[in-house]
Parts: C-alpha cells; structure tokens; sequence
C-alpha cells in the first residue's frame, strides 16, 4: 500500500517515512507544499499524510486544492497545534481524521489502516479497459468478463497498467510502487513480473518500449 507523506521537517520527516516503510508501507515523501500539489500519480496513493505548516504552500491551500480537483484519497491532517478552530477549518477543506504531533508511529498506522478500510467500504469505481474489469474492493479482474487468477503483485502491477493506459511507465516507478522501500528488487525481478503478467493477459497487451519501460495497450 502506497502513502504520500507531506512533511518538510528535516528530522520528523525522514524517521517517519523510515518508521512506516518498517511496517510495511510503501512512502512517497513530499518536503513542501508546492511539491505537494503537483505531485504526479496521486490516483496510486491510498492515503496522504499531510502537514499543516508547509513551506511554500500551506497544507490547508494544498488540500483545498486537491479537493476542488475531485481527489477523494483519505487525507490525515498533522498539526502541531490541535485547536478545534484549526480541526474546524481541515474538515470544511476536506481532511478525513487527525492526528495531534508528536504521534507514535503505531497510532499513525492504525490511522492509516482504518481511512484504507473505510474508503474501501464507501466502494470505488470498477476500472475498465479494453477488454478489462477491475474492481478494486473485491480486488477481482476480468478479461471479457472471465475471471483471470493473479497473485497479489500480479494484480498490483496490472492495475498501474489499467491507470494509465497508453503511457509509458519506466521501470524504477513501478519497482518503487510495487515494492515497499525496504524490499531493494532489481530490473530482472520486475521483468519476471510483467512476463508472469504477460503469460495470463496476453503479450501483445503490455508492449516494451526499449530504453523507456513498458506500454498498455489493451
């Protein structure tokens, strides 16, 4: 499961990003508020954490921001303060819960944890492409309409596939998407992956673009 934490402190920051990849998520770390806004592929992230008192931008203009876009990722608001003005104004922007600093790598977790099982009770559109269904809550795909059986990183990879139909994705960001950071996998790890892939989709679906990374074309 892929997070992005937004937090410019030069300490807090990178122990936090460390402490949940050791639990096994995978952490995308942004260090300001403008990076923040333009980061790209937020329809991958199950869940931001987002820091109130941002260089740049503050998080609550990044969080109105995104909200006005239609991003529905869960959102965890850190504030250093915990006023219930300042709780007030990050529900009316759009945040999803709140955690008060300093917090405890397990609460955050938790936190984490339950906006994931929450988002997937609220149910999330069926991605189709071409020939393709995929359910993200059942975590179930079709190719007209026959089940395929995939393994868990199978299925996490032709999802990224089926996000982005038509594009080329180099092989460092999808090693980085499927694999926590604590995982160090190579290029012939992932070129298992996609031939695995390939074997129960069909190769002529995921094209490799030589020197670039690969293509879907359902």
């Amino acid at each position: 499961m892929r997070i992005l934490l937004v937090e410019d402190d030069p300490d807090l920051g990178p122990r936090l990003a460390r402490r949940l990849a050791e639990a096994g998520l995978a952490v995308d770390h942004a260090r300001d508020g403008l990076e923040a806004a333009d980061w790209p592929d937020l329809g991958a992230i199950a869940v931001v954490v987002l820091d109130l008192g941002l260089p740049g931008r503050s998080g609550l203009d990044v969080l109105k921001g995104w909200r006005s876009a239609g991003l529905a990722v869960p959102v965890i608001v850190l504030t250093a303060r915990g006023s219930w003005q300042e709780k007030v104004e990050g529900l009316e922007a759009g945040a999803d819960d709140f955690v008060v600093k300093p917090v405890r790598s397990e609460e955050l977790v938790a936190r984490i944890h339950a906006q994931v099982r929450r988002s997937q009770q609220a149910g999330a559109p069926v991605i189709r492409c071409g020939p393709f269904a995929l359910d993200p809550i059942a975590r179930t795909v079709t190719r007209d309409g026959q089940p395929l059986l995939l393994s868990a990183r199978e299925y996490r990879l032709l999802e990224l596939f089926l996000r982005r139909p038509g594009h080329v994705l180099a092989p460092a960001d999808l090693l980085e998407r499927l694999y926590p950071l604590a995982e160090t996998p190579d290029l012939n790890t992932l070129e298992v992956q996609v031939s695995r892939l390939r074997r129960k989709i069909g190769r002529e679906a995921i094209r490799t673009v030589r020197g670039l990374g690969y293509r879907f074309e359902p």
